[in-house]
């Protein structure tokens, strides 16, 4: 990681997990970074939610490739960010995600949310997401969309505060 790269926190989970949770993220960083490798125990999607917020005020746009096609589509005024679009997360711990988030204690700008999703066995994912409300982020959550699957034991998230350059 670059060097104005600190982490804040990281779970490593000892049990299969819905919801993966950080909160109380102090404002004293420019950008977030969210790292992680994980599973779960069905194929299923990821979302994403800021300040547990789950009211209409996100949207996004997707791009995904398997590498034999290429799809991408936008919604609007949703409940949550889709986290990867293309493939779900595989039944292995064998997929990442590099979720950036800018701006985020800003309170006078909408926040922006870019995605990198890699399913050794499926896509590769792009998301562009955005929360429409100027409330600085303090809460950060990555939730298995499926009422079923859960995030697999030994499933590992790192947050990372990232300084201005």
């Amino acid at each position: 990681m670059a060097s104005t790269y600190t982490p804040i926190a990281t779970t490593t989970l000892g049990s299969n997990t819905g919801t993966v949770t950080f909160n109380l993220i102090s404002g004293f960083y420019t950008d977030l970074v969210l790292v992680a490798n994980a599973g779960a125990t069905l194929a299923v999607d990821t979302i994403l939610r800021f300040n547990n917020d789950s009211t209409a005020l996100y949207s996004y746009t997707t791009l995904t490739g398997d590498g034999t096609s290429a799809a991408s589509a936008r919604r609007s005024a949703k409940t949550e960010i889709y986290q990867n679009w293309g493939s779900s997360l595989p039944t292995s711990i064998n997929a990442n995600y590099i979720i950036q988030v800018n701006n985020y204690s800003n309170s006078t700008t909408y926040k922006t949310s870019l995605t990198r999703f890699n399913n050794a066995a499926g896509s590769t994912d792009a998301i562009v997401g955005l929360y429409r409300s100027t409330s600085a982020i303090t809460r950060i959550d990555l939730i298995n969309a499926g009422s079923a699957g859960v995030f697999l034991a030994g499933s590992t998230f790192t947050l990372y505060g990232v300084k201005a350059a």
